[in-house]
């Protein structure tokens, strides 16, 4: 639900910045804002990969983790480009690496919870 969510979220997102900023921001500031949405939407489709392989799967930590650090990353990544992009405040920006970061574990996690997985069965 939450992957489904925020998917819906980053089309609007990307809707609103290819309509109704592309006149009013300058074209660095959109750019980054379209980079938060485009990782918004990666991470929305890991989610929905997340969810997928605890059904599949069973819950396991390994899996919960990777869901919950695509969440973490979504709001600290792409939300930290939006407000850049939207204010042009740039100490946003230096929340953003934190964010990487949480996709990166959430990644690492999601393979490794998802190579146990396959193994046990």
């Amino acid at each position: 639900m939450i992957g489904a969510l925020s998917a819906m979220i980053a089309v609007g997102a990307g809707a609103f910045g290819a309509h109704g900023l592309r006149n009013s921001l300058e074209p660095r500031y959109l750019e980054i804002f379209e980079t938060g949405v485009r990782y918004q939407m990666y991470h929305s489709l890991g989610l929905v990969a997340v969810a997928w392989a605890i059904g599949h799967w069973q819950s396991s930590t390994l899996l919960s983790s990777a869901g919950w650090c695509f969440v973490i990353g979504i709001i600290l990544f792409s939300g930290s480009l939006y407000a850049l992009a939207l204010t042009g405040i740039s100490k946003l920006g230096a929340i953003t690496p934190f964010g990487g970061l949480a996709f990166i574990i959430g990644w690492g996690c999601m393979a490794w919870g998802c190579w146990i997985a396959g193994k046990l069965e």
